[in-house]
């Protein structure tokens, strides 16, 4: 198993505390502490860690915590450069903290929906940034929404710092390797796929991203192996 992340990762819950186990209740499978999986299907292995200038900031669902087929875990223990917190509505103090000191951008799309929502338009984004983001990049944030389409949406419309951010659009991006989960439109990608792609844009450096996405091809095939194995069994 791979070593923990640099010290500069951190990882924050807000949660309810696990109900105690009664004597009666089966003993719980031995997760591992770093991908919080079971032991027999840790994914640590799938852990590549990759220097990058933009800071990212991983606001999680709570409903994905312990998705198997979630990405964000291994995208945040890849990123030394990344923090992840896990709710839903966050206090705007709690917010106000995680986006001081530098520019943010979230990485999400401008739906005509979200009006009808009553989610307020986002700012626009610096031209500057998408003609030229390199010289940028150490003085940006990059937040993004792990949830599901619907969830994502909810947290955005919870949250109104969020709405206040500028959105960043994703361009040029190639076809999801994401077999796992049901995509509901041909450009949604996972979690960690859209953020190294954002990465890739922002950073002007595709390649330094491109050990990543072939990790999470292998983190993707041992899903898939896990899901026949079931498919067998039935």
């Amino acid at each position: 198993m791979p070593s923990q992340p640099s010290s500069n990762t951190s990882s924050h819950t807000f949660s309810q505390p696990a109900a105690s186990s009664s004597p009666a209740e089966p003993a719980k499978r031995a997760r591992c502490p770093a991908c919080l999986r079971a032991e027999s299907s840790c994914i640590c292995r799938w852990i590549t860690p990759v220097s990058h200038a933009v800071e990212v900031l991983i606001l999680q669902h709570p409903l994905e915590v312990h998705n198997a087929k979630g990405s964000a875990r291994l995208l945040h223990l890849s990123l030394p450069n990344s923090h992840m917190l896990t709710g839903e509505q966050f206090a705007p103090e709690t917010l106000d903290e995680l986006l001081a000191g530098k520019h943010n951008v979230l990485l999400y799309p401008d739906t005509p929906g979200d009006r009808s929502l009553g989610i307020a338009p986002p700012p626009a984004l610096d031209p500057a940034i998408l003609s030229d983001p390199a010289p940028f990049s150490a003085r940006l944030r990059l937040v993004v929404l792990d949830a599901t389409w619907r969830k994502s949406r909810k947290m955005l419309y919870l949250n109104p710092l969020l709405q206040q951010l500028p959105r960043l659009p994703l361009r040029d991006t190639p076809a999801s390797h994401y077999l796992i989960r049901k995509a509901h439109a041909p450009d949604q990608l996972s979690t960690l796929e859209a953020t190294c792609y954002a990465l890739m844009q922002l950073e002007q450096d595709a390649a330094r991203f491109v050990p990543l996405i072939t990790a999470f091809d292998g983190f993707v095939a041992q899903q898939l192996s896990y899901v026949m194995a079931q498919g067998e069994k039935a």
